[in-house]
């Protein structure tokens, strides 16, 4: 397929999948600080402008989900290295989207997890040598290098444990932006029914 057509496959699938997320307001609550993003790359993506993501994130907006900005390629830098890394192990990533993570949530990740048989994770920290951790960008092949050593392979739902100035995040890998929103929408709706 060339260029431009999987780059408006890619575009299309994200535009889909931010739209998914908008209507469903139990994800509001999984909003976290640092805002929601959604990341889909290209085949072959070297750098985060490989990849196309939501300029501005994601926040919350009269009690929904609200994209701040229009997709974009090269807007997003975390989420963007994250999806580059885990390619090296899993060719099948492309999308991935982040949310709240606290000890509630992690119980109803591991509950889904099991349900839908999807690997589930989690990065320690603390182990994070200082080279990795104290210089921009260095971190996420050290994470996800640890993750592979410890399951396997990189996993579909894992999160990051608080580190230093880092806030606890969940993150979803898959195949399209639209499956990762559809597992983060599944993911919330069972967080709201257990708080009830």
């Amino acid at each position: 397929m060339p260029k431009k057509e999987q780059a408006e496959r890619v575009m299309g699938n994200l535009c889909i999948a931010v739209n998914n997320l908008q209507r469903c307001r139990d994800f509001s609550r999984l909003v976290p600080e640092v805002r929601v993003n959604i990341v889909y790359a290209l085949p072959g993506a070297k750098s985060s402008k490989d990849v196309a993501a939501i300029d501005g994130r994601i926040t919350v907006v009269k009690g929904y989900p609200h994209a701040s900005g229009l997709p974009g390629w090269g807007v997003s830098d975390h989420m963007a290295r994250l999806v580059i890394e885990a390619r090296r192990y899993r060719p099948e990533v492309n999308a991935g989207i982040n949310f709240k993570c606290d000890d509630g949530i992690i119980a109803v990740v591991k509950k889904y997890a099991r349900e839908k048989k999807l690997l589930f994770g989690w990065i320690d920290r603390t182990g994070e040598p200082d080279e990795a951790s104290k210089v921009d960008g260095r971190s996420m092949p050290w994470k996800v290098k640890h993750m592979v050593a410890r399951y396997g392979r990189v996993p579909d739902l894992f999160y990051e444990g608080d580190g230093w100035g880092k806030e606890p995040l969940f993150m979803t890998l898959g195949n399209d932006a639209v499956g990762v929103v559809k597992t983060a929408i599944g993911i919330a709706r069972l967080y709201a029914r257990e708080k009830m």
